[in-house]
């Protein structure tokens, strides 16, 4: 019997708490205008920033978010809801204002990256599906951008996305690591939607296909005018030079040439300053040498350091997964990023700072803006209505209002990719480098300072000053 795939259903992408929580809203009447901050309490694998990515697709679920007559008899089944709440939900689309940080920029811990202003039960249904668009994209370029900083050391080396069979999400992935800085995807998909280079090489089972090692290689050479060989299905010293012979007589018979040796195991440092000896020997000094094999960030560093001749790499679980370290005991896997109200106007225009004081979970209030200053000193978060700092950079761009994309909030990947490369370039080497020192500064204003405190008395909590 065949499975059909399972369909998106937006109105659905909610925890369970979420249209019962819209439902008391409705019972008690209360629907007033609510404010609400998406951020990252700390930066992940341990370094200092954040790469923001997802906001093409967070955008796109809040465009898409409505319930059709088919859910709506789903969420009758099985919650006891009012007919009349249901006949709400039908009619619901947002209608609200978004600001947020360009995919491309680069975002500090406690940042607002999103800032999402609507009627609470709209804001508050689309909490879940904004989160993971923004999570995982967010997690997976910021990998990205640390695993091709790694490779950069000494001198310029790419970076291929292999990911897609371990991926949490491949063409999420895939878009998120070209954001990065990645090179090229293994994944024909997502290069066909995002028009990314596409690259690969040849598995193990192509090599075992064949009754000896030079028979695959001469198959390969003949099949393609710049191929890429590779080595350690047995042992590549020994394969480098049918490799090396293969080449020659392929550049001389076909004039097809050897583009690459990849590596995928073993003695990485030993085998690459082996295998770069034998190619320049052979006067094949243009042949890279391409490794991969469960490579992470620091694994790369520590490679290139140890004097590895490694021109590019090519990684694929680590950053399909956003892993962290277990030798290093640094964490990963997710990001953690949290949509938090922080204000709130009541049916009646008053005005409400809203806070959670929960020791390190504790929010602020607010709305906010950001502003970097423009040699990266420091960034520095206020009420929306206190004065810019003079000659800083504001960071929140507004993307939607009255629940319609502002032109231009969708800029084509090209261009995110470049942000993002600049803003990287631009970030001090201190908060790029894989582990930091000291966290970037992030100020709160006197001004935000004070309402937290007042926000804070309002639910009977002195906070000291």
């Amino acid at each position: 019997m065949h499975r059909r795939a399972p369909s998106v259903h937006p109105g659905l992408m909610t925890d369970m708490y979420h249209p019962d929580a819209a439902y008391v809203s409705w019972r008690t009447g209360r629907n007033g205008l609510a404010t609400f901050d998406l951020y990252a309490r700390t930066a992940p694998f341990g370094g200092a920033y954040l790469l923001v990515a997802g906001l093409e697709a967070a955008l796109e679920f809040v465009q898409s978010f409505r319930y059709t007559e088919e859910e709506l008899t789903f969420l009758a089944r099985i919650r006891d809801y009012d007919a009349a709440f249901l006949d709400e939900l039908a009619n619901l689309r947002f209608t609200g204002e978004i600001l947020a940080m360009p995919e491309g920029s680069i975002a500090f811990p406690n940042e607002p990256i999103l800032r999402v202003t609507a009627p609470f039960r709209e804001a508050l249904l689309l909490e879940a599906g904004i989160l993971q668009a923004i999570n995982l994209a967010t997690l997976i370029a910021t990998k990205a951008s640390r695993i091709v900083y790694a490779a950069q050391q000494g001198q310029s080396r790419r970076v291929a996305e292999f990911a897609f069979r371990r991926a949490q999400e491949p063409m999420t992935v895939a878009r998120a690591a070209y954001i990065g800085g990645c090179a090229s995807t293994s994944l024909l998909n997502a290069a066909y939607e995002f028009r990314l280079p596409a690259t690969g090489t040849v598995p193990h089972a192509l090599i075992e296909l064949f009754d000896s090692e030079e028979e695959a290689f001469e198959a390969i050479a003949q099949a393609y005018n710049r191929y890429t060989l590779l080595l350690d299905t047995y042992d590549p010293r020994r394969a480098i030079h049918t490799a090396i012979e293969v080449a020659l007589r392929a550049q001389e018979t076909l004039g097809h040439t050897l583009a690459a040796v990849r590596i995928d195991s073993g003695n990485l440092v030993a085998d690459s300053l082996y295998i770069r000896e034998q190619l320049d020997k052979a006067g094949l000094q243009h042949v890279r040498i391409l490794a991969s094999g469960d490579l992470d960030e620091w694994k790369i560093l520590e490679l290139l350091q140890a004097g590895a001749a490694i021109d590019a790499f090519g990684v694929g679980t680590a950053l399909g997964s956003g892993a962290g370290s277990v030798e290093r005991g640094i964490a990963g896997g997710s990001l953690g990023a949290v949509y938090k109200e922080v204000w709130y106007v009541d049916e009646n225009g008053t005005e409400y700072p809203k806070v959670k004081l929960a020791r390190e979970k504790s929010t602020w209030p607010g709305k906010k803006e950001i502003y970097r200053h423009p040699q990266w000193e420091e960034d520095v978060v206020q009420l929306a209505h206190e004065p810019a700092p003079a000659g800083y950079h504001r960071l929140l761009k507004p993307v939607m209002r009255n629940g319609e994309m502002v032109p231009g909030s969708l800029p084509p990947l090209s261009e995110i990719r470049e942000l993002a490369q600049q803003n990287l370039a631009a970030l001090p080497e201190k908060y790029r480098a894989l582990t930091v020192q000291e966290p970037y500064p992030v100020h709160f204003s006197e001004g935000l300072q004070v309402l937290r405190r007042q926000a804070a008395r309002i639910v009977g909590v002195e906070l000291a000053e």
